[in-house]
């Protein structure tokens, strides 16, 4: 799956090398600040770096601004802010971690990794709205809350991929209660029954109503 996936990425033996450089370096801060979960960390390319790598499947090639909500410990931020640099986009990624530690980390890898990344360690209420061309997170609020991120901090016209689990159809459901948006699930290869989905047009439920 691994060459499959970079081919179709078209990732050079540089990308490659940097995202090895940036695996490495995760590995070694969360042995003391947690930035994945420990249990995954001999399987860390193939959890989070291959699984941070596969949302470019589905964006848009050179976004204007992509900002990372939840980064945490860089998956999706640092690893898309990598694999966006090797195509020579010229994308800024923002990545917003309101947990101190966890951005600090953010910025000692984009330093060391020579990538130019906007860390803001704030919450996304605390945020003056980003017009975000994409709007990413992983793992860090049910579909519903994550709807309001995009309202935002997004146009009609942003992408907000968000990888989900099995019950990503639920999120859906229950999120359509008070949203609406066009959606595309895209099966994800790397775990069975789980989905990147790709919202755009998002606006508040009954929105439509009002003109």
């Amino acid at each position: 799956m691994e060459h499959t996936l970079w081919q179709m990425l078209g990732t050079s033996e540089s990308g490659l090398a940097k995202l090895k450089e940036f695996a490495a370096l995760a590995e070694k801060w969360t042995a003391r600040i947690n930035l994945v979960s420990k249990s995954t960390v001999p399987d860390l390319w193939s959890r989070h770096i291959e699984d941070s790598a596969r949302i470019l499947l589905v964006a848009p090639p050179e976004p204007r601004l992509w900002a990372d909500f939840g980064a945490g410990g860089g998956f999706p931020g640092i690893v898309v802010a990598c694999l966006l640099a090797d195509r020579g986009a010229q994308t800024q990624v923002v990545l917003i971690e309101s947990d101190q530690r966890k951005s600090t980390f953010l910025r000692e890898a984009a330093r060391l990794l020579g990538l130019s990344v906007q860390v803001r360690a704030e919450r996304a209420e605390a945020i003056s709205p980003l017009v975000a061309d994409v709007i990413s997170a992983r793992a860090l609020a049910a579909l519903d809350a994550l709807c309001a991120i995009v309202e935002t901090h997004g146009v009609p016209e942003t992408t907000a991929l968000f990888p989900k689990g099995e019950t990503w159809e639920a999120e859906v459901a229950a999120a359509r209660k008070n949203w609406r948006f066009e959606l595309d699930a895209h099966a994800d290869p790397g775990h069975k029954g789980s989905a990147i989905l790709a919202l755009r047009n998002l606006h508040r439920a009954g929105r439509e109503t009002l003109a």
